[in-house]
């Protein structure tokens, strides 16, 4: 009966519920037994189904309700197991690799335990660098059997008064013994922050995962607060935009922002590897770096991660760094 003329663009009125004498709503009103108006219609009674009133509170859902949601924080299981990729059983690795995979050394020790003579596969001594081997194989080192171990990914923000580095003849504060605890697995940092450096640095086992994010092709990101001893003039700022040469290398940021009202504190994004390269750029205009800290690298944040604490990376993050979209 009342429909929308769209041919010549005329539109009916919407109908109105409403008595005759009394106001037009635009909502229906309805009578009560009593005589009484309610904004809603009564539920119709049925004699097999129970009258459920209007309003009050909703019931509750049992044991305990829907659980909450953990806002993406996997839980301390979880981020320490993750899913192997899948191995081609036909496919070789070299010896030192595998060993280094493994968690029993690294490629130059793995090397020297070969040249030793203390690796079996199969059975047979193997000394040969070069050597390869299949994942279905019998490796032995001194006669224990070689297991894969999981991989492990922790960031760690890291304080200050801290070596980068697994050991240290002179037994500084290092970076493992504040991660020491974290897992079984023997994990190493990746790259390096001097002692005096704060901030992002992650920690793997994953050597094929490391190689790449300290491997300048890859051109990895960085991100660093940095806060000279004096502000910076402008003069040198276009310096350090157009460039600087340490060891015979042009080094040019990617970004250089002031984030406060002072030119004292700097924001500053740069690709190089070279090392203490932030502080060797502003020593090469005449500045002295009072504070360093790496706030990204790679794509990871130090965000909800104290001075001297570390977690881990969750399987989405892993992957994130796997696919190299950094």
């Amino acid at each position: 009966m009342f429909e929308n003329n769209f041919n010549n663009g005329e539109r009916r009125p919407r109908p109105r519920f409403h008595r005759e004498g009394e106001p037009v709503s635009a909502r229906p009103r309805f009578r009560r037994e009593d005589g009484e108006r309610s904004e809603r219609p009564l539920r119709p009674f049925s004699s097999d189904r129970p009258q459920k009133p209007f309003g009050g509170e909703r019931p509750q859902r049992p044991f305990g309700g829907k659980p909450k949601r953990n806002n993406g924080v996997y839980s301390h299981h979880k981020q320490q197991v993750y899913r192997e990729q899948m191995e081609d059983p036909t496919k070789p690795v070299r010896l030192n690799k595998y060993l280094a995979n493994a968690g029993i050394c690294s490629r130059r020790e793995a090397d020297d335990f070969i040249q030793a003579g203390v690796i079996t596969v199969n059975g047979v001594t193997v000394d040969n660098l070069g050597a390869k081997v299949l994942p279905t194989d019998d490796i032995r080192f001194h006669d224990q059997p070689v297991r894969r171990e999981r991989k492990v990914y922790i960031l760690l923000n890291k304080p200050k008064n801290t070596v980068t580095t697994t050991d240290d003849p002179q037994e500084r504060h290092t970076v493992i013994d504040i991660v020491r605890n974290a897992c079984p697995e023997r994990i190493y940092p990746v790259g390096r922050l001097d002692r005096n450096t704060t901030g992002v640095l992650l920690l793997t086992n994953d050597g094929d995962l490391a190689a790449k994010l300290t491997h300048p092709k890859f051109n990895k990101k960085k991100i660093y607060a940095v806060t000279l001893d004096k502000e910076l003039d402008e003069v040198d700022e276009a310096i350090i935009r157009a460039g600087v040469v340490l060891d015979d290398e042009r080094i040019m940021p990617d970004a250089l922002e002031f984030p406060k009202e002072d030119r004292k504190h700097i924001g500053l994004e740069i690709h190089s590897g070279q090392n203490r390269v932030v502080r060797r750029i502003f020593e090469k205009v005449g500045y002295k770096v009072v504070n360093l800290d790496r706030v990204s690298f790679a794509g990871l944040t130090k965000k909800n991660v104290g001075r001297g604490k570390w977690r881990f990376l969750t399987p989405k993050e892993v992957a994130y760094l796997q696919m190299g979209n950094w």
